[in-house]
């Protein structure tokens, strides 16, 4: 074997989605009060309830909120080995829904459920998977919620044939 991909491959491709299939995403991720800072400079949020604590000390909250788009990111990001390793696009997200707030020092956990799956009507060896994902905290409280489609490699696609890299061999003339 080649330095490519593991045998059987790395994620799921089309052909392994079936609908009611769940997936309990394998890590979880604890908020740090960094990760909820950078990102919401990043974003360039500048409501002072994610980053300012005695604003947010007076707020019905009364501690500093997660930035829900951080919230967001990290779930999709937990959810891509089992969904979306080998997707080709993301075709979209909707329902977002923000049921619980996140606060640092929160670990999330994420689970899909397969919902419609069919074989792409323009793009042989692909087909279209959606998944409702929920994002859940460390306490069992459901935070965050949607429902994605991707468009998925297949088995004999051009992605699922990808190789490693392999290093140049030096020679005696180098």
């Amino acid at each position: 074997m080649g330095l490519g991909k593991p045998a059987g491959g790395y994620g799921n491709f089309f052909e392994d989605f079936h609908v009611g299939q769940e997936f309990q995403h394998s890590l979880g991720r604890t908020i740090l009060e960094a990760d909820n800072t950078w990102f919401t400079l990043l974003t360039m949020n500048t409501h002072p309830a994610h980053f300012d604590a005695h604003y947010a000390s007076r707020t019905e909250f009364g501690k500093i909120l997660v930035n829900s788009g951080l919230t967001v990111a990290i779930i999709l990001g937990i959810s891509v080995a089992d969904v979306s390793q080998n997707a080709i696009a993301n075709l979209g997200w909707s329902d977002i829904k923000l049921s619980h707030p996140v606060f640092i020092g929160d670990t999330l956990y994420a689970e899909s459920r397969v919902t419609p799956v069919r074989p792409s009507k323009s793009r042989p060896n692909t087909g279209i998977v959606s998944v409702h994902t929920s994002g859940i905290n460390q306490d069992g409280d459901v935070c965050v919620s949607w429902e994605r489609t991707a468009m998925i490699a297949g088995r004999n696609s051009e992605q699922a044939a990808w190789e490693h890299p392999r290093p140049k061999v030096a020679t005696s003339d180098q």
